[in-house]
């Protein structure tokens, strides 16, 4: 069966009794019909001790994915099925990426969070009003510039438009066409709303408060004199925050096995920090004993911001780490061309593994050893996923076959066990990989250097005038947000494998105040992606009884 057809077969529980079963009170619950549920900020006056907490990452993905989600539902369903009371903590999937490559975001198999076509498509209205707030913004600053209330140079305006959808048109726009009623014409730019800052800042904030104070310090624009204008310049934060208001609440849904999950807040990972937000994390870690979360794309990316970044600034001690392979990557970054990667190749995954041994090491940099999961697909072999053991035993680290997809949490019990034993021996000590006050270029040279295997770091004219400006307006000591491609671990998506003596290439470096941190800007990433030949939504439907199809 596709996934939707498991989901659509799974009996869900009332969100009222998921949330009694984790302990949240009545009061703190407030259901968005039978299965889903806003959680009040209430609930995390609960003062109790907080759970262990477990993060999810991979090595360097195929175009489809690696099933990281599916590992972090099957794992989190095996940790209750050993009797451990477990929480799950996940990113809200983004409208652009379901009706574009990805399809879906909620799992796989049996290992999902349900109603898995409802969290794919609108969800609570989290990224619409996160479109919303962002817009605001947008449409006051060309309101300013026609006002003439501040002196905002319109050529040093920062701040695109985003929706939440793939749309390469909308990359490079004109505003402002239309005559003296219609403002001042200038060129504009498209984000999808995954990589709002709106959506960086909310992830990371830790109350109303908090949202608010982040919201007025966003950069927006520079006037003439080279000065930031800021939100609080533009006498909005209030607004902004109050557009906000439902949309900081955590998510509350289930896994196909009733494990209950937070859903919250979905920064890409390839351009933002990539993880769910800091209050779903807490929500997790206060109601349940193990929350298991997870981080976007490979470890190069988001392990590296989950650790440098918002465990940094939350105060997050994770104890144990997955790292999840597939036998389909390791063929690809072994030099297998994509059309054959369902055709058996032992040779090709031992040669593949320089690409995990990578992400092994980098996890062992912040002071935490990896538990290798290899998620099993259908056509693997025996000899591939020996291949592949061979080479973790080798290396003495843990490696453990998870069948989440076709087995749910009885297939990642042997995972969970391993990770209990982990999180029990307090092996694990989390340490950054640099210190805030370094110089922002020994700060970028050392994730591209530490992390990416970089020879060195070579910046463009502009940004080197970033440099300069960030430094001359106080924003040097903020933690770094690297946007690279996801595809390799340099910023050449080309560069499979674990490529050697190669440049880090940065074209800009952006200043996103609000979550309080600088994004370096590598390669060809783009912050608005297109659709694909064959998007997913030509097979996204809903028949005459309102039942949709096509969502996997």
């Amino acid at each position: 069966m596709s996934d939707i057809d498991i989901a659509k077969k799974a009996v869900l529980k009332p969100v009222e009794e998921i949330a009694s079963e984790l302990g949240v009170k009545e009061d703190c619950v407030e259901p968005y019909g039978k299965y889903k549920a806003k959680i009040s900020l209430k609930a995390l006056e609960k003062k109790e001790r907080e759970g262990h907490l477990i993060l999810v990452s991979a090595l360097t993905p195929t175009a489809a994915g690696e099933g990281k989600t599916t590992v972090t539902i099957g794992l989190a369903q095996g940790l209750a099925a050993i009797g451990k009371k477990t929480a799950i903590a996940l990113r809200e999937p983004s409208l652009g990426p379901v009706m574009g490559m990805k399809g879906g975001a909620t799992g796989g198999g049996y290992s999902q969070v349900l109603p898995m076509e409802e969290i794919n498509l609108h969800f609570t209205g989290d990224l619409h009003a996160i479109s919303s707030a962002h817009n605001l913004i947008a449409a006051v600053i060309d309101n300013t510039l026609h006002q003439r209330t501040l002196p905002i140079d319109p050529r040093r305006i920062v701040w695109p438009r985003v929706m939440d959808m793939n749309d390469r048109s909308l990359r490079h726009i004109i505003v402002g066409l239309g005559g003296p009623k219609s403002s001042f014409p200038r060129e504009g730019t498209f984000d999808i709303t995954a990589a709002s800052e709106i959506m960086a800042t909310l992830c990371l904030s830790e109350d109303y408060a908090d949202l608010k104070k982040r919201i007025a310090r966003i950069v927006v624009a520079y006037d003439y004199e080279r000065k930031p204008v800021t939100v609080a310049d533009l006498k909005i934060a209030g607004a902004v925050s109050a557009l906000l208001k439902e949309a900081l609440k955590p998510n509350l849904v289930q896994s196909i096995e009733h494990v209950p999950a937070f859903i919250h807040g979905g920064p890409f990972a390839n351009i933002a920090q990539g993880t769910n937000s800091v209050l779903a994390t807490r929500m997790a870690m206060r109601y349940a004993d193990y929350a298991v979360t997870e981080a976007g794309f490979g470890f190069d990316l988001g392990g590296e911001k989950f650790l440098n970044i918002k465990c940094r600034y939350a105060g997050l001690q994770p104890e144990a780490l997955v790292l999840v392979a597939t036998v389909r990557a390791l063929k690809l970054h072994g030099g297998v061309a994509k059309d054959q990667l369902k055709e058996p190749n032992p040779y090709a995954v031992a040669k593949g593994l320089i690409n995990l041994e990578k992400h092994i090491e980098n996890a062992v940099k912040f002071g935490i050893k990896p538990v290798i999961a290899i998620n099993r697909f259908t056509e693997d072999t025996d000899e591939e996923i020996k291949a592949i053991k061979t080479c973790c035993v080798a290396m003495h680290y843990d490696i453990i076959v998870a069948d989440c997809w076709a087995k749910g949490g009885e297939g990642a019990r042997e995972l969970a066990e391993k990770i209990v034993e982990v999180i029990e021996s307090g092996e694990n000590k989390l340490r950054f990989l640099y210190d805030l006050e370094a110089s922002v270029e020994k700060k970028i040279e050392t994730i591209a250097r530490e992390i990416y295997g970089a020879r060195s770091v070579i910046y463009s004219k502009e940004a080197l005038a970033d440099l300069k400006q960030i430094a001359k307006n106080g924003y040097d000591n903020l933690a770094i947000c690297m946007a690279k491609t996801q595809y390799s671990l340099s910023d050449d998506p080309k560069l499979l494998g674990r490529p050697e003596n190669f440049d880090v290439e940065i074209r800009q470096i952006i200043v996103n105040a609000g979550p309080g941190f600088l994004v370096p800007v590598s390669g060809t990433i783009m912050r608005m992606p297109g659709l694909p030949k064959k998007p997913a939504a030509e097979v996204i439907d809903i028949d005459e009884k309102g039942e949709i199809s096509g969502l996997f």
